[in-house]
C-alpha cells in the first residue's frame, strides 16, 4: 500500500488490487474500510449496462502515483477496456485524474465513478460509528445527518436512468453545485469537481454494507469506441467542521472560472431596475386551487378580479409585488410546452398588466419546461396527438439506452406525453413556437422551465438526433446556447427555473424558485447556494410545494425569514378567497396561517430591507457566522407514510454579510411572536417579535 500525504489528510491506496484503504483527517482514521478506487459503466449497442470496478481489473500496472488497469472480468467488452488514474498533490489538496479507453466500436463509456472512498455511516444512524453529516448540494443545501430520514422521504437515492425524473441528483439539476464534503465535530473533507465546462454528473452519497460512500458520477459524453478523458481534476481538501469552510474551498473555484453570462449583480446589464426592490411575491392560480383539481376559472379570473387582494396587500407591507400567475396558461395548466395565448385571450391577460403598471407593480408567470403534452389529464379537450404524428416529432424526443422512446415520468397525473431533447434542430422550433409570443408579451418575469429543475435538460440517448449516445458535457453546451438565444428574445424579461439555477445557467435563469423547504425531508437546509452564488443571482422563496413542515403560523413565518436572511425574495401564495397557503399543492384548507400575522412579519422584513439591510442583501458577500448561540425551536415534519417526527431549529436564523467599505454584519431574524435572545461571542441581543436586526461584528477578533 501506498501513502499519500496532504495538507491535514493522508490517503493510503493499494493500486495493484484497486483498492482505497484508509483516510486520516487531521491525524484521525475517518475511513470505514476499503472501497474499489473506481467503477466504469459500459453500454453496447443494444443499449445494455455492464459495470466493471478497478478490483475487476486482470492487469494492473501500478507507478508512483497511479495505475493503468486493463482486461477487465466480464463480457467481451470490458476485456476492450483499459483505465488510467492518477493522484498528485495540487498545494496541500488531493488532485485526482482519470481517463478510459475503449478499443471496441460495440460499445461506449457511459461514465465512471470516481474517485471512491468508503465512510462511517451519518451520526443520528450509528452515533457508535464516529460518522458526521454530509453538506450535500441538492435544492440549494442542505446538511443531512440522518440516510435512514432520506431514504424515508420523497427524496431518496432514485439511479439516474432513462426516463428522467424531477428529482434525481444530478448535477446541473437539483444539484446545483459540484461538491459535497463529509462533516464531522473537528474537521471535515471536501470533495469538489474542478470541471470549467460543468458537465454532467450525478453526485450523491449511498450508505451500502454499513458505509457511507460520496460519489462522483462523470457522464462521459462519448460516442461507440471514444476514449474519456476528463480534463479537470476531483479534488479533496480538509475542510470544516463548518460548512461554510467547504463551500469557501468552491466558491474560489467558482469565482475564477465563471461560466457563460454571469456577472456580479453591481455589474450584471442583463439586469432590470426592480430586481433591487426585492419584491414580494404572490403566486395564485386563476383556475382550481390546486395542481390536480378541475381546472374551472376561480375568483381571480377575469384577471383583474385579483387587484383588490392585490392591493390589500400591498398596502399591509409597503412591498413592490410581483405578481406570479399560476394554471393561466391558454392550452391546458402544467401542460407544456404551449401556453399562449393566455387564459380568456391576449385582453383581458393586457387589461391586468396594464393596471399592475399603474401600481408599479410586476406580473410574471409560472410555465413547464420541456415536455411535450399528448393530452392533458386536466382538461379533457386539449391534446396534440395530430401535430405529433403529422409532424413525426416522437423523432426528437428523449430516447433511452435502447432507443425507445418512453411516456415521461415527469408530472404524469397532470398530463401524458414526453420529453423533448432540445438539443434537435427541430425541438429548438417547437419550444420556440410556444415561447415566442411569451417572450413577446411585456411581462416582467417567466418561471420558463417549471419541471426542468436546476435549468437543465433530461436525459437522452438517441443515436439520431446529432449528439452523442452518452449523456455528458454537451448538455450543459446545448442548454446554455438554447437559453443565451431566449435571453436574447426576451429582452429584460427575467427567466427562471424551478429549483435556483444550477451554476452554468446563473447567468441566463436570474430569478427562480428556491426550493429548500424540501430538504426538510432529508436534514437541515443551509444557505449553501447563497454562500456560493449570491453576489451573482438572487432567487424568491418558491410556492413551498410539499413543505413536509406541520402546518402553522410560526412555520410558516419561519420559511419567510430563512429565505430573507439568505437574500431571497419573500413569497406568499394565496387560496382563490384570499388566505394565505402554507404551501402551494394543499387540497385541505382547514388549517391555514393567519394572514394579518403573516403580513405584519412580512411588513417588518420590508422595511427593515429598505433601511438597514439591502446593501448586504442585495448583492453582498455571505460569509461565515462568527460564534452566535440562541434558543431552540421545535417543529414537527412529516414523513410520506404519515410518521411526525420533530426538527430542533435556532429560534434566530442568522446570516453573516460583507458588505460595501469590507463592513461585515451579522442579519438575525425573528420569525417568533415573542422575543428571542441571541448571543454573538456572549455578547447579548434582543431581537424584537416578527423582525429582524442588524449586528455589526469585527471579523478579525
Amino acid at each position: 500500500m501506498q501513502s499519500f500525504s496532504f495538507k491535514d489528510f493522508e490517503i493510503g491506496i493499494d493500486f495493484e488490487s484497486g483498492t482505497v484503504e484508509s483516510l486520516f483527517v487531521r491525524g484521525r482514521k475517518r475511513s470505514a474500510g476499503s472501497s474499489c478506487i473506481f467503477r466504469a459503466g459500459l453500454r453496447d449497442r443494444e443499449g445494455n449496462l455492464t459495470t466493471v470496478s478497478s478490483m475487476d481489473a486482470i492487469f494492473c500496472s501500478p507507478g508512483d502515483n497511479g495505475a493503468v488497469y486493463e482486461g477487465f472480468k466480464g463480457s467481451g467488452i470490458t476485456e476492450k477496456l483499459k483505465v488510467s488514474v492518477s493522484l498528485t498533490n495540487q498545494c496541500g489538496r488531493a488532485a485526482w485524474t482519470v481517463s478510459a479507453d475503449i478499443s471496441t466500436s460495440d460499445a461506449f463509456i457511459e461514465w465512471i465513478d470516481y474517485p471512491l472512498v468508503s465512510l462511517p455511516r451519518l451520526f443520528d444512524d450509528a452515533p457508535e460509528d464516529g460518522g458526521g453529516s454530509i453538506l450535500f448540494p441538492y435544492n440549494e443545501g442542505v446538511l443531512v445527518k440522518s440516510y435512514k430520514d432520506r431514504e424515508l422521504s420523497y427524496f431518496g437515492h432514485w439511479p439516474l436512468v432513462y426516463p428522467s425524473y424531477g428529482s434525481l441528483a444530478i448535477f446541473p439539476n437539483m444539484i446545483c453545485s459540484q461538491m459535497m464534503a463529509y462533516l464531522w465535530e473537528d474537521a471535515g473533507i471536501y470533495f469538489g469537481a474542478e470541471d470549467p465546462d460543468r458537465g454532467l454528473k450525478g453526485i450523491d452519497y449511498f450508505e451500502e454494507g454499513g458505509v457511507i460512500e460520496p460519489r462522483f458520477r462523470l457522464f462521459s459524453g462519448a460516442g461507440f469506441g471514444e476514449s474519456f478523458s476528463p480534463s479537470y481534476p476531483i479534488v479533496w481538501a480538509a475542510c470544516g467542521p463548518d460548512w461554510q469552510s467547504a463551500a469557501a474551498i468552491y466558491r474560489d473555484f467558482f469565482e475564477a472560472n465563471l461560466p457563460p453570462r454571469a456577472h456580479r449583480i453591481s455589474e450584471n446589464p442583463n439586469l432590470p431596475g426592480w430586481y433591487k426592490d426585492s419584491p414580494l411575491v404572490v403566486s395564485y392560480p386563476v383556475r382550481g386551487i390546486h395542481d390536480m383539481d378541475k381546472m374551472d376559472p376561480n375568483n381571480y379570473f377575469p384577471y383583474v378580479n385579483a387587484l383588490p387582494e392585490i392591493d390589500y396587500i400591498s398596502e399591509k407591507t409597503n412591498a413592490r409585488l410581483l405578481v406570479l400567475l399560476m394554471h393561466w396558461e391558454g392550452t391546458a395548466p402544467w401542460a407544456p410546452p404551449y401556453v399562449w395565448p393566455p387564459y380568456g385571450g391576449e385582453k383581458p391577460f393586457k387589461d391586468f398588466l396594464g393596471e399592475l403598471r399603474k401600481r408599479n407593480m410586476l406580473l410574471g408567470v409560472y410555465c413547464s419546461g420541456f415536455g411535450y403534452t399528448l393530452k392533458s389529464n386536466l382538461v379533457d379537450d386539449f391534446d396534440n396527438f395530430e401535430e405529433f404524428e403529422k409532424e413525426h416529432l416522437i423523432d426528437i424526443m428523449c430516447a433511452g439506452p435502447d432507443g425507445k422512446v418512453l411516456l415521461s415520468n415527469i408530472c404524469p397525473g397532470q398530463r401524458s406525453g414526453y420529453d423533448i431533447c432540445p438539443a434537435t434542430e427541430k425541438g429548438k422550433e417547437v419550444l420556440a413556437k410556444a415561447y415566442t409570443p411569451l417572450f413577446s408579451a411585456g411581462i416582467d418575469y417567466a418561471q420558463i422551465l417549471d419541471q426542468n429543475h436546476g435549468g437543465g435538460q433530461y436525459l437522452c440517448y438517441s443515436r439520431d438526433h446529432g449528439h452523442p449516445p452518452a449523456p455528458g458535457p454537451w448538455m450543459t453546451k446545448n442548454m446554455q446556447g438554447l437559453l443565451t438565444s431566449w435571453n436574447k428574445m426576451a429582452g429584460k424579461m427575467i427567466l427562471g427555473c424551478e429549483s435556483a439555477a444550477a451554476e452554468p445557467f446563473i447567468g441566463n435563469l436570474l430569478l427562480s424558485d428556491n426550493r429548500f423547504e424540501l430538504n426538510y425531508f432529508i436534514g437541515t437546509p443551509v444557505p449553501l447556494y447563497a454562500f456560493i452564488y449570491h453576489e451573482y443571482v438572487r432567487n424568491f422563496m418558491g410556492n413551498q410545494v410539499c413543505c413536509p413542515l406541520e402546518e402553522s403560523e410560526d412555520t410558516y413565518t419561519y420559511r419567510l425569514g430563512y429565505s430573507f436572511a439568505a437574500g431571497d425574495c419573500m413569497t406568499i401564495v394565496i387560496t382563490p378567497d384570499g388566505r394565505i397557503m402554507s404551501s402551494w399543492g394543499n387540497h385541505d384548507f382547514s388549517k391555514l396561517p393567519d394572514k394579518e400575522y403573516v403580513l405584519s412579519f412580512v411588513k417588518n422584513l420590508t422595511a427593515f430591507y429598505k433601511t438597514k439591510a439591502s446593501e448586504f442583501l442585495y448583492n453582498g458577500r455571505m460569509t461565515a457566522l462568527p460564534d452566535i448561540s440562541c434558543e431552540k425551536v421545535s417543529f414537527g415534519y412529516r414523513f410520506p407514510d404519515g410518521s411526525v417526527k420533530q426538527k430542533e431549529l435556532p429560534a434566530v436564523i442568522c446570516t453573516a454579510w460583507e458588505g460595501p467599505g469590507n463592513a461585515n454584519v451579522i442579519i438575525a431574524v425573528n420569525p417568533l411572536n415573542r422575543e428571542a435572545t441571541l448571543f454573538v461571542r456572549g455578547e447579548k441581543h434582543t431581537i424584537p417579535p416578527l423582525d429582524a436586526k442588524l449586528i455589526e461584528f469585527d471579523r478579525l477578533s
